[in-house]
């Protein structure tokens, strides 16, 4: 289609304002869909006075009358509509010496003329007259009067310089020059069996609809379109990489697992075992492994990921631990070392804050394959980071990290294996529609040692004396606190100014302090005395979220709760319970928002991490979840995986069909959807990735 220069009233300077909203092409501005609607439709009951919303009306001028004000002039019309309600239409002006402000208004509003009027209705409204303060009118015998008043009206989200009358006058112009031209690229299979409108029809109505069943129909049809699209192409990305064959092959030879075993302390259980088999039977194939781990938090997923990393080194390979903070990779490489001490492999950890000249020991020495196991943060997927033979990387929290960052680590080696793993588990639909056939392993059951977790809600009294009658009893507790320092912007608690407060507070206990400005010694060496018992209090930000394993602490006090996403205040419980002592969760929050206290009373509620993750993906959508926020492949134009994961499942089931009948889309019927994949996602076939 013509550039959007070319449709009339744009031209080149408003198209630049176009082309900030992404729309460079007529088709573009035809897949802008509105944002909201308004109900335009005459009806304006006495009740809708009583509330400050979008009143619409159609009715005739009796008179007009000019107040003039020291600073302002008041223009006012009062009109009579077909049921003889009496409406005072109204509007403020800055007085001018040099212009009448209301020179279009009056030689529109001459008695007898016939207007619809929208604004807000007054609550100064009386039995005889109602008050609109005026935001849009538009005369009655006006040529587009209909695409602006009397139905549901498009509203868009719009950059400055561009009014919604403008815009919906464009889209409507576009409609009426250009709808034809457009190609429909679902096969003719598909739309038949799903009853969906087509192509042309579902346009207009998702711009003009004359109902709001029309609407929703119309809508369907493009969120389908939308999630085919791109389930499509994750199941032939993913489907590629399958067809990749490895040059690397592992052997079970326990010379390296069996001693780990013995030397763990603990047995695995049954839900690791499974796992871990899963895993290694992957491992074993002669493709790359592209498995996700998901497992509540303490479910055991670290352990599970040193057995494979262990079956790749006695192998003679090395392998590689990526997690997203500095302190949780901290947090891994003391464990992972705590783990295999005896076994005589060689672990280094680095980060952006590991020194120069350590740093430059470690990559010669990786380099040389004289390291077995590198865990670390983003400076992984630095250029300077070579392995000599790596084959297996693990990729902790894998949705905090970017898909461009989870694809730079795959890069740093060919056919590599990896493991993703996950502490917000992803239900199994989403998982089937945008990781293609990617496998996923889950440990749905906690170890047998570990305690029930109370939450509650209690305020800042009540919540220091559990403390105190905790560490009277040998146990720990963390205080978590949302910033670093104070700010004059927002009235947080911030853990700097909190932690002097705690010192006067409770005098007779050990308090330090961690948060992720502090240097890299700091916080471990805080990290070690909190572990060894030197510490009875530990005052933090959430920075400590995930990773930190002491079984000893049974007390979270999470300060400004409402601040906080599910998912964080989920990891930030998880952070104790870890032992055989009873344990609980305290949440202090101020002014609730009705998300805010949605997501504690879910906390507070259960402790089962799949209803937690569910109700997350419906908080906060799955883009932070799925880990594709950073790359927008989750930016739906019109879907919304949660509300619409009826049709999600459609779009899941009808691939597998489209694919199995013509699996490369070779079919002339399906040529349009094949190409359009290409247009969408050619440049990120690259990037698709399982994690």
């Amino acid at each position: 289609m013509p550039d959007i220069k070319f449709l009339k009233g744009v031209g080149p300077a408003k198209a630049v304002l176009f082309n900030g909203l992404d729309i460079y092409t007529i088709s573009d501005l035809l897949h802008y869909y509105p944002r909201d609607y308004q109900d335009r439709r005459p009806h304006a009951p006495m009740s809708d006075f009583k509330k400050p919303e979008n009143i619409c009306v159609l009715a005739a001028v009796i008179n007009t009358q000019i107040i003039p004000t020291r600073y302002l002039t008041v223009f006012k019309a009062f009109l009579q509509d077909d049921k003889k309600q009496i409406y005072e239409a109204v509007w403020f002006k800055q007085r001018s010496r040099h212009f009448d402000p209301f020179a279009v208004i009056k030689r529109d509003f001459k008695p007898g003329a016939k207007i619809w009027v929208i604004g807000r209705g007054e609550d100064k409204s009386s039995f005889s007259s109602r008050v609109i303060n005026v935001e849009e009118y538009y005369p009655a015998d006006a040529p587009d009067v209909k695409i602006h008043a009397g139905g549901l009206t498009p509203l868009y989200s719009l950059t400055q310089g561009l009014t919604n009358r403008f815009f919906r006058s464009s889209v409507a112009g576009a409609i009426k020059k250009y709808l034809d031209e457009e190609k429909e690229i679902l096969p003719p299979a598909l739309t038949q069996k799903r009853k969906l409108l087509s192509i042309k029809q579902a346009l207009y109505a998702i711009h003009f609809p004359s109902s709001l069943a029309e609407l929703e129909t119309a809508r369907r049809r493009m969120v389908y379109e939308e999630f085919l699209l791109m389930t499509t192409a994750w199941h032939i990305k993913q489907k590629q990489g399958r067809q990749i064959v490895k040059n690397h092959a592992y052997e079970i030879k326990k010379t390296l697992l069996s001693p780990f075993k013995n030397l763990l302390g603990f047995n695995f259980t049954a839900a690791q075992i499974k796992v871990i088999n899963e895993i290694f039977s992957d491992l074993k194939k002669n493709k790359p492994m592209t498995r996700l781990l998901q497992g509540d938090v303490g479910s055991g997923k670290t352990v599970v990921a040193v057995c494979a990393m262990l079956l790749a080194v006695e192998n003679g390979f090395q392998a590689a631990f990526m997690a997203p903070t500095e302190i949780l990779a901290a947090q891994h490489f003391i464990t992972i070392q705590k783990y295999i001490k005896d076994l005589g492999i060689k672990i280094e950890l680095l980060t952006s804050k590991t020194p120069a000249k350590t740093k430059k020991k470690i990559l010669e020495n990786l380099a040389d394959g004289k390291i077995d196991i590198l865990i670390g943060t983003h400076a992984l997927i630095e250029d300077n980071v070579k392995f000599k033979n790596l084959t297996f990387i693990v990729i902790d929290e894998q949705h905090r990290f970017g898909v461009k960052q989870r694809a730079k680590l795959r890069a740093k080696a060919k056919d590599i294996d990896m493991l993703s793993m996950t502490a917000t588990p992803i239900p199994r639909t989403f998982a089937l529609a945008f990781y293609g056939d990617l496998d996923v392993s889950t440990i749905d059951a906690l170890p047998p040692a570990r305690s029930p977790i109370k939450t509650m809600q209690a305020g800042e009294s009540e919540a220091f004396k559990i403390v105190q009658s905790e560490i009277n009893k040998g146990r720990q507790a963390y205080i978590v606190y949302p910033l670093i320092d104070e700010s004059d912007k927002v009235e947080l608690k911030a853990v700097t100014a909190e932690f002097e407060h705690l010192k006067k507070l409770l005098p007779q206990y050990n308090i330090a302090m961690i948060h992720g400005a502090m240097k890299s010694a700091q916080k471990q060496k805080v990290m070690e005395d909190f572990l060894s018992r030197k510490i009875d209090i530990l005052a933090a930000t959430p920075v400590i979220e995930v990773g930190i394993d002491v079984k000893n602490a049974t007390v979270m006090i999470i300060q400004n709760a409402e601040r906080f996403g599910l998912a964080s205040l989920h990891q930030l419980r998880g952070r104790v319970g870890r032992g055989e002592f009873e344990s609980c969760c305290v949440l202090i929050s101020k002014q609730q928002s009705v998300l805010s206290a949605q997501r504690i009373k879910t906390i507070c509620s259960t402790s089962d991490g799949f209803k937690i993750g569910e109700k997350d993906l419906e908080i906060r959508g799955p883009g932070e979840i799925l880990g594709t926020r950073q790359s927008g492949e989750l930016d739906f134009k019109a879907g919304d995986v949660v509300k619409d994961r009826e049709v999600l499942k459609w779009a899941v089931e009808d691939r597998d069909f489209l694919l199995r009948g013509d699996p490369k889309l070779l079919k002339p019927e399906n040529g349009l959807f094949k190409k359009r994949i290409i247009e969408l996602y050619q440049k990120q076939w690259n990037l698709l990735d399982v994690g």
